[in-house]
């Protein structure tokens, strides 16, 4: 009876379940002990500052030209979809107060977010779990050297601090794609359309936006380089390190933004 209920669907659907919720605490588990860690290492911070100007570089302006795409389409689509309706129905003195206020409260940051996990975060989880499973780590350990200073330190303090400022030039672009989409659809002056910006937007929504935009790179950065710390199993751990790093960052950054919606514009 037991070897034919472990043949049936029903067992095989029920073992998938409880091998991804194994994998989801483990994984889980592993994060918050490398976030305690990275804190930890905090109070020597024996990091070159080098090290982490590189890493600002890497992530900020590597990562630039295709976020600003991103975020400069999507704004361009929107605004394509909302500008003439609005003028039709006699708000296109609303249409920039419209675009601001989704650009810097959520599209931005979202979109903005997408990019790094895509180009950065997949980078930072292949980079470490490709020196994991080489055993250059184990090296690392061997010569006495930190790897959560030596490797996690530089790259969390860059997609912290890189992070705001990657939000905001994303923001400003797509606030001034809109502007020339809803001129070009439905012949809105720019002066309007600049105008009624900050109708709506004000100093609460821009510092909200920073502090997720930090928010999304910690979170970024520390779940990607973890992932990549748990590698195991040759090449075949290093994709499923990278995939399993870009899953987890898409999930975290959507959580986050949903505390963040809850906490400060319910």
């Amino acid at each position: 009876m037991k070897v034919y209920y472990k043949g049936t669907y029903t067992y095989k659907i029920w073992k998938i379940f409880a091998e991804q919720a194994v994998d989801f605490i483990t994984t889980l588990g592993e994060i918050f002990g490398y976030i305690i860690a990275f804190f930890k290492g905090l109070k020597n911070f024996n990091t070159r500052p080098r090290e982490i100007i590189e890493q600002c570089s890497r992530f900020g302006i590597s990562s630039l030209p295709i976020t600003l795409s991103i975020v400069g389409m999507t704004s361009i689509i929107v605004s394509m979809q909302v500008a003439g309706e609005m003028v039709k129905q006699g708000g296109g003195n609303f249409v920039g107060m419209l675009m601001a206020i989704l650009t810097v409260r959520e599209e931005g940051a979202i979109m903005a977010g997408f990019a790094i996990i895509s180009m950065i975060g997949s980078s930072l989880a292949s980079e470490i779990a490709t020196l994991k499973v080489t055993e250059q780590i184990d090296a690392i350990q061997v010569l006495k050297v930190n790897p959560i200073e030596y490797l996690f330190t530089p790259r969390v303090i860059a997609g912290t601090i890189m992070m705001p400022l990657v939000v905001i030039i994303a923001s400003v672009v797509g606030i001034a794609g809109g502007a020339v989409a809803a001129n070009l659809t439905s012949e809105l002056s720019y002066k309007a359309y600049f105008d009624s910006v900050w109708f709506g937007l004000s100093m609460h929504d821009i510092n909200v936006c920073l502090l997720k935009a930090i928010s999304f790179g910690f979170a970024i950065t520390v779940i990607s380089c973890s992932c990549g710390m748990g590698a195991k199993d040759g090449a075949k751990g290093v994709g499923i390190a990278t995939t399993k790093a870009v899953v987890w960052s898409f999930v975290s950054i959507v959580m986050i933004d949903l505390l963040f919606a809850a906490a400060f514009f319910y």
